[in-house]
């Protein structure tokens, strides 16, 4: 006897496909990308949900205020709370006393405060009912998924020592060094504990290179010749694992070279600092108080996918929210030439501060003109 066949519906689950896991810090993005948290969850929501594994980040340095420092300082913290292993290169002697200047983060207490939603409360008690078919521990988790990815950092608090003196933390001096191979050497040993794979990514590598061929360093005279070098080496080595690394460079190199290099980044960013007391920028802008500088956009990551990133702006105002936080917030009432302290990109929209009340006069002058014609 036959043994029956079972019927098959175009509305049955299909089970045997299950999503990959990912370890704490990584999150599940668009077109099969996995983000890692840059430190920063104003950041993160701006870039799309993160920097994507295996991108270059590369963050134009301020000659009046080293603005990128917050960048880095949050992104490095971000990954040894997290766990991730981290490679540092510093043009510094030490680099490694730069990482008791990372910032902690911040209490419970005040995230619950801060990141209460009554909609999101709401919502949990009209579907109560759905509770029972979740275990508590699964409840557990999804209250603090955010935590796992991304955290709030208090720039007064310093990191513990715990997570700085951890066995997965490598730092490089690049101030004697005569050229750039032991830094590709250090680079190459990191990421190729982290090799690219179809299946579930259990931990992510961070590479931070502060101030790349600044002035203090050995190799800085063969910048014609190295430097493009290596950017191209370390972007193909991090495209073929799963790492992010972020560079910072000063602006005293050639216009003509950091353009060339800007093309080399997947995502680029540029700070820029605001003068102090400016009276014009304190009526423009609001919560002035706070504002420490601007953060622009040029540039957002695109991996496996060829529909460019459109932003609703390109330019933010970074805050220290209670001396704290660091906060990026989208200024409504930015004008043109607070605009300008950062140049825009070409393609990218500026905010226009033009009132109405001038084509309206403008209309009327028209029909006035019209009316006294012969």
């Amino acid at each position: 006897m036959a043994a029956a066949k079972t019927r098959t519906s175009t509305f049955s689950r299909n089970l045997s496909t299950a999503a990959p896991s990912h370890g704490p810090g990584l999150k599940c993005g668009p077109n099969g990308t996995v983000f890692l948290s840059s430190g920063i969850p104003d950041l993160d929501k701006i870039l799309g949900g993160g920097f994507p594994l295996g991108s270059l980040v590369m963050v134009m340095e301020d000659a009046e205020a080293p603005h990128h420092m917050l960048l880095l300082r949050n992104f490095m913290a971000q990954g040894l709370v997290l766990g991730q292993p981290l490679l540092y290169s510093s043009p510094a002697r030490d680099p490694r006393g730069f990482l008791g200047t990372l910032p902690s983060p911040a209490a419970s207490k005040d995230d619950k405060s801060r990141e209460r939603d009554p909609d999101q409360e709401k919502g949990l008690r009209i579907a109560w009912q759905y509770k029972k078919y979740l275990g508590e521990s699964q409840l557990d988790g999804q209250r603090d998924s955010k935590h796992e990815y991304s955290n709030e950092f208090d720039l007064r608090k310093p990191l513990e020592r715990h997570f700085i003196n951890g066995p997965r933390i490598d730092c490089v001096s690049i101030q004697d060094c005569p050229d750039l191979s032991t830094l590709r050497d250090r680079c190459a040993t990191f990421l190729s504990q982290f090799p690219r794979n179809d299946g579930s990514i259990s931990c992510a590598g961070r590479i931070a290179i502060q101030s790349f061929c600044a002035p203090q360093c050995a190799y800085s005279n063969m910048v014609r010749v190295g430097y493009p070098s290596f950017i191209r080496y370390l972007k193909s080595m991090v495209r073929s694992s799963n790492s992010v690394a972020i560079i910072t460079f000063p602006p005293l190199l050639s216009p003509s070279f950091c353009k060339r290099w800007q093309h080399m980044a997947d995502t680029l960013l540029s700070v820029k600092a605001i003068q102090d007391e400016d009276k014009e920028l304190a009526q423009l802008l609001t919560g002035y108080q706070d504002m420490v500088g601007f953060l622009n956009v040029h540039k957002v990551a695109r991996i496996n996918t060829q529909v460019p990133v459109i932003l609703e702006a390109t330019t933010f105002s970074i805050k220290l929210q209670k001396r704290r936080y660091l906060v990026l917030e989208l200024e409504h009432h930015m004008a043109r030439q607070v605009v300008g302290l950062v140049p825009p990109r070409q393609g990218t929209s500026t905010f226009d501060c033009i009132p109405q009340n001038n084509s309206t006069h403008d209309s009327n002058k028209m029909r006035n003109n019209q009316k006294s014609r012969p």
